[in-house]
């Protein structure tokens, strides 16, 4: 080896490693002549014979990058300790090597482990060359070995965290989509580039822009949670069937997504309703995000899903609490204060108004005990229930004083209604022939030009008082007691 060659040799980055495998060479034919055909097979079935290839190869030369990197002051030091470097997990990698000369390669690499005079672990990339002009010999070959520690340890550690995000979001406890949005991205940019200024007005104007987007929606991935959450066998099941789960009342506030993202807003939190597979309403929480990185396409957009359903109907059913009456299950008095306050400012008139006081409460609970009367409470409910439908309202305002508010009902419609009234509570006691019989005192006024709703209310309540009082006149009761 000449001076510049030896002095390029000695400088290399990486460390050089020039041996002798002609002794190699010589037992492979040996082997062969004893009939070895299939050398993996045999050096697995011998692993001794493995160390004993080892033995062959004869270090000439090495580098000083090779001394630095195994911790060797000598190449005498270094080829003496060689047990210490070629040991434990490198034994199949060997194998491998060794086999690839076997098939007649004047050239082979392998990824394996070697290891330092100090017993410190090396990941290594080895690339080996017969020269030229040695091919028959094998006398010398030429190695090239690459210190990979810290990029397998790299490698490892990106694996090791993929996998961990991998694992948070197949098991986060919220429903999570891993979406594309890309074909809405170019939608809007379409849109945008007709000079569209309004884009509200231009979703009012074209609904089905909403729709197309819709379609749009490309679910890269879903988690288990989400399995769960919209009632699903399994991923694929789900994924074959999201326009179920994206429909109806979605729109509305997809709509306002997409309003969002036309301004530039690529965060989101919203409130939506989607649908599970088996039809059932499901209100969750939504937070939309393009993923740092994906700014410019939406190819990637990470949107999670909290199933807020209960909260939900724990509100309906306070907010039905506050305006309805537990017992009758009409509405109450604090709605009924609303409603006469709204349709004071808003009508439609004219306006009728049908006060209805129960005949007799106090006689009932005195005889069957508050049980009793609370049944014909009920009763009355019922009655006044089936007397009105939407947008008239009925209320229990008092102990034993109801109200109808009839909007859009001139007098002759309200007399109507107090017909009805009436037929369905004969309807009722006929129903109920074995119970009290239910006596009700009804009185109706119907509003005149700028009548205030007060006044309206007062109208009917004076009319139902004379009413009771007829009522208890005839029956000869005392109506202080009763």
């Amino acid at each position: 080896m000449d001076d510049l060659y030896a002095d390029m040799f000695e400088l290399a980055p990486v460390s050089l490693w020039l041996e002798d495998y002609s002794a190699l060479k010589a037992l492979f034919a040996q082997w062969r002549e004893e009939g070895v055909t299939d050398l993996r097979a045999f050096l697995h079935q011998h692993p001794l014979r493995v160390a004993e290839c080892s033995k062959c190869i004869r270090i000439l030369r090495v580098n000083q990058r090779t001394l630095s990197l195994y911790g060797a002051r000598d190449l005498d030091e270094l080829s003496s300790n060689l047990h210490q470097v070629f040991r434990d997990d490198m034994f199949e990698q060997h194998i491998e090597e060794l086999a690839q000369l076997w098939a007649g390669r004047t050239q082979f690499a392998s990824q394996t482990v070697n290891y330092t005079l100090h017993g410190e672990r090396l990941s290594i990339s080895l690339k080996a060359n017969i020269l030229p002009g040695h091919e028959d010999s094998w006398s010398r070959v030429l190695l090239a070995i690459e210190d990979t520690t810290e990029r397998s340890r790299t490698e490892r550690a990106l694996r090791a965290s993929e996998l961990e995000a991998k694992g948070l979001f197949e098991h986060s406890p919220v429903s999570l989509w891993l979406e594309d949005f890309t074909g809405i991205k170019q939608l809007i940019e379409e849109v945008r580039g007709q000079s569209i200024v309004d884009f509200r007005v231009f979703l009012d104007v074209h609904p089905e822009f909403v729709t197309r987007c819709l379609q749009e929606i490309r679910v890269l991935d879903i988690n288990q949670q989400t399995v769960h959450m919209f009632r699903a066998a399994d991923k694929a099941s789900l994924l074959a069937q999201t326009d179920k789960i994206f429909r109806d009342d979605m729109r509305p506030h997809f709509a306002e997504q997409l309003l969002d993202l036309w301004s530039g807003k690529l965060f989101q939190q919203r409130e939506v309703v989607n649908y599970a597979l088996d039809g059932e309403k499901v209100h969750v929480y939504l937070q939309f995000s393009v993923l740092p990185g994906h700014e410019e396409r939406w190819d990637k957009v990470l949107v999670s899903l909290t199933d807020i359903s209960a909260r939900k109907k724990a509100e309906a059913y306070l907010e039905y609490l506050g305006m309805h009456d537990a017992l009758t299950g009409l509405r109450n008095r604090s709605f009924f204060t609303d409603e006469i306050n709204r349709l004071e400012r808003h009508g439609p008139w004219p306006i009728s108004v049908v006060v209805v006081d129960l005949n007799n409460l106090k006689g009932v609970n005195d005889e069957l005990g508050h049980a009793g009367g609370d049944a014909m409470l009920r009763r009355v409910g019922e009655v006044l229930r089936k007397a009105v439908d939407r947008p008239c309202t009925a209320s229990r305002i008092g102990g034993d004083e109801f109200a109808l508010l009839l909007p859009n009902t001139d007098a002759r419609g309200c007399e109507h209604r107090v017909e009805q009234l009436h037929e369905l509570l004969a309807l009722n006691n006929q129903f109920n022939a074995g119970s009290s019989q239910i006596s009700l005192a009804i009185g109706s006024a119907t509003s005149v030009g700028g009548e205030r709703m007060e006044a309206l209310v007062h109208r009917a309540d004076q009319q139902m008082y004379e009413a009771k009082r007829r009522y208890y006149v005839k029956q000869g009761y005392d109506r202080r007691n009763h």
